[in-house]
């Protein structure tokens, strides 16, 4: 075998010449226009900065117009597994460069931030003291943020539970008689009636808010009733009902109007519709707990918190209550458990008392509006409820802050780059030969790890490693494998089965 590849004598000391003709462009290795490779930042190693790609420096090393040696021609084996193919790798063209950064801040938008991307590098804190009042106000902001985050949570669970205050409502029931007309020429005759009005408002409702929406008068109310005088207007005619319905369009006043000469007594009946419902105690269990009228909730906790008073748990079975005499009369039992306290309170609790106005419409002097007043307690929504409601859906200071934490996060990126650039520069300073050594051969590794090339393709370039011992071997086997592949095409298509 060393008789058939004799080595030709050169005649100089320089590596002997290419056997065969390069081709222009290899089938397995691609040209690569520049020095701009896409670079893996491994521990150990400090990238360089973004450099011009003109004028002298480190740049201008790696820089390279011709394409790798044509050593690998012929057809080659199929790719390992996991290995991308020629065809399946991304155009150094079309590839950006570890340093590209036209967008720096479209590209960092996409990624999720975290708290730990806004804290400062040590070595940037112990080049720039100052910065330290940059990290007290990043330990400032995060417990600004937890406070207000459980602030949030105890909005929402306020939320929850009805808020109300009490307010005065002002009703105002007035009356006007009109006496009766005789029929004259062209005018038709008419009896003597009057006229009854209920109608009211919420005291101080447009001072604190002009612009607020004033609330119905019939939104306070589930009915009302106004009875008039039996005697007068008979058994039929005498009560006059208003009842709350899914259906019903809320008013500012309600209007009666009757025939008639004489004063008339009449009662009105007004029940509030309270939200949430509301319950009238029975008078006994109403003395013992201090409570008339209340939300179910509510009476339940002050029958708990007597029972917790006068210790009535039972010691050993937490789940019974053993009743005082007071107690055992309400609910004629001895003990009872936690769970049946709901159940015992149904036949307890009544619909609520209405309030009862005493009015007499008075028919003296003509067409003359006769008004009285009178001032009950309403529960309505607490207007600090509208003020949390708008907090809690409120996203104008979320997207501030949401600017001026990407600003932020901008910033400390654009502090690591400088960093990164001012260690490149120290270290290309202190020992140039040496860095520029050690970048060329990072970079070397670079380009093998992303081209997925096995081997080592700067020593691969050149004559003198192809005259090692191992090349003879390599020749002979190549030949042998591609003698048995001829062989084998050439039996499949004669249809000769080999014994």
């Amino acid at each position: 075998m060393a008789q058939r590849f004799p080595v030709p004598n050169t005649g100089n000391n320089g590596p002997p010449p290419q056997r065969y003709a390069a081709s222009s462009v290899p089938p397995n290795l691609r040209q690569y226009s520049g020095p701009n490779f896409p670079m893996q930042q491994r521990s150990g190693f400090t990238p360089p900065p973004q450099m011009a790609n003109a004028g002298p420096g480190p740049a201008s090393i790696i820089r390279t117009s011709q394409p790798y040696s044509n050593m690998r021609q012929g057809p080659m084996a199929t790719p390992p597994v996991g290995k991308r193919t020629a065809d399946q790798r991304i155009p150094m063209s079309q590839q950006k460069p570890y340093f590209w950064n036209s967008d720096f801040s479209h590209s960092t938008s996409k990624k999720k931030k975290k708290l730990a991307d806004k804290i400062l590098p040590q070595k940037v804190r112990d080049l720039v003291p100052e910065s330290q009042a940059y990290m007290d106000l990043l330990a400032f902001e995060r417990k600004l943020d937890a406070t207000i985050m459980r602030k949030r949570l105890d909005i929402q669970e306020a939320l929850k539970r009805p808020m109300k205050q009490k307010r005065k409502l002002r009703i105002f029931i007035s009356n006007t008689f009109y006496p009766a007309k005789e029929a004259g020429e062209g005018e038709e005759g008419s009896v003597a009636s009057w006229e009854l009005r209920v109608e009211g408002r919420l005291l101080d409702d447009t001072k604190n808010d002009p612009n607020k929406v004033k609330r119905k008068f019939s939104s306070f109310f589930k009915s009302l009733v106004i009875e008039l005088d039996k005697d007068l207007y008979g058994p039929d005619n005498h009560l006059v009902e208003w009842h709350r319905t899914l259906t019903t369009q809320e008013t500012d006043g309600f209007q009666v109007k009757r025939p008639g000469d004489k004063n008339v007594r009449c009662t009105i009946l007004l029940l509030l519709d309270y939200q949430p419902l509301q319950f009238k105690l029975d008078p006994r269990l109403a003395r013992l707990l201090g409570v008339h009228t209340q939300t179910r909730p509510v009476i339940i906790s002050a029958l708990w918190q007597y029972i917790k008073t006068h210790k009535l748990q039972d010691s050993h079975e937490r789940e019974f209550i053993n009743c005082d005499k007071y107690l055992e009369q309400i609910f004629a039992c001895s003990r009872m458990k936690f769970a049946e306290i709901p159940q015992r309170l149904n036949p307890l609790l009544h619909p609520p008392d209405p309030i009862v106005i005493n009015h007499v419409i008075s028919v003296e002097g003509t067409e003359t509006k006769q008004t009285a007043c009178y001032d009950i307690d309403v529960e309505v929504d607490d207007t600090l409820k509208t003020q949390m409601n708008n907090f809690l859906l409120s996203t104008a200071s979320q997207q501030e802050i949401q600017s001026l934490d990407n600003k932020i996060h901008e910033t400390v990126e654009t502090i690591n780059q400088l960093k990164t650039n001012r260690e490149f520069f120290l270290s290309f300073a202190k020992d140039p030969q040496q860095f520029i050594n050690k970048w060329i051969i990072s970079q070397t590794r670079d380009l093998k790890t992303m081209i997925d090339v096995v081997g080592n393709p700067e020593e691969e370039r050149r004559a003198e490693f192809y005259y090692q011992p191992w090349a003879q071997e390599a020749v002979c086997r190549y030949f042998y494998t591609k003698v048995q592949q001829k062989r084998a095409e050439l039996e499949q298509a004669l249809g000769i089965r080999n014994s």
